[in-house]
C-alpha cells in the first residue's frame, strides 16, 4: 500500500527554518548538543507535564547550560514545538513501516490501530503526547499548537483515505467514525480505564469494516 502521503507530510514538517501559513510551525537546526537537550526536554514533558517542566530542569538534566538551551532554541515554547514534531514524526515513520506492509485498504485501516497499541505499549505510556500536551496548551496562538491539531487532522484524513477504495459513498463519515474509535482508545488506554483498549477499538473497526464492504457487494 502506498504510503507516499504518510511520508511526504512527515518529510514536509522536518525543513528547519522560518515557517510560512503552508509549512507549519518554524523548526531550528538541532545540533548534538541540542538534540540531547531535546530528549531529555521530551522525556520530563512527557512524564511531568509541559507547564510542570522548566528550563532549568531540561538544562540539568541534559548536562548543558541554560545558555546554551537558549542559544539552540530561543525559547522554552521552541523547545515545546520541537518536542512534539519529533514525536509526531517518529509517529509518522512508524506507521508508514506498517502501512507499507498492508495489501488492502482493510489491511490498512487495522494496521493504524495496530501500530497505535504497539507504539503506546513502546513510546506512550501515559497516553497519547499529542492529547496530554492540549490539555495544556490550549491557546491557538501557541507554536505548538498546530503541531498537535495538524497531527489529529492528519489522522482523520488518513482514516478516510483507506476507506475510500471500501465504501466510496460514506468514506467521511467512515473515517470519522474510524477517527473517534482510534481517539478514544489512545484516552482510555492512558487512562487505564481497561486493558486492551485499543485492541477493542481495533475489533469494532474490523466490524464497520465487514459491514460497509457488505453493504458495497449487495448494494
Amino acid at each position: 500500500m502506498s504510503t507516499s502521503k504518510t511520508q511526504g507530510a512527515s518529510s514536509a514538517s522536518r525543513t528547519p527554518g522560518t515557517s510560512t501559513a503552508t509549512d507549519g510551525p518554524r523548526r531550528v537546526p538541532l545540533t548534538p548538543g541540542a538534540r540531547r537537550a531535546l530528549e531529555a526536554a521530551g522525556r520530563l514533558f512527557y512524564d511531568r507535564g509541559i507547564h510542570a517542566v522548566g528550563v532549568d530542569l531540561i538544562a540539568a538534566e541534559a548536562g548543558v547550560t541554560k545558555k546554551t538551551l537558549y542559544d539552540r532554541f530561543g525559547s522554552k515554547d521552541q523547545i515545546v514545538v520541537e518536542y512534539l514534531a519529533d514525536r509526531d514524526e517518529r509517529w509518522r515513520a512508524f506507521l508508514a513501516a506498517r502501512l507499507d506492509a498492508a495489501h488492502t485498504p482493510h489491511d490498512g485501516v487495522l494496521a493504524v490501530f495496530e501500530a497505535s497499541r504497539d507504539w503506546m505499549d513502546a513510546s506512550s505510556p501515559r497516553g497519547c503526547s499529542m492529547v496530554n500536551a492540549h490539555a495544556e496548551i490550549d491557546d491557538m496562538s501557541h507554536p505548538a499548537y498546530a503541531i498537535i491539531t495538524g497531527q489529529k487532522q492528519w489522522m482523520l484524513t488518513l482514516f478516510t483515505d483507506l476507506v475510500r477504495p471500501i465504501a466510496p459513498a460514506s468514506a467521511d463519515f467512515l473515517g470519522r467514525t474510524l477517527m473517534l474509535l482510534h481517539e478514544g482508545a489512545l484516552v482510555a488506554h492512558g487512562l487505564r480505564i481497561f486493558p486492551g483498549a485499543v485492541d477493542h477499538a481495533r475489533e469494532q473497526a474490523a466490524s464497520l469494516l465487514a459491514t460497509a464492504e457488505g453493504s458495497r457487494t449487495t448494494g
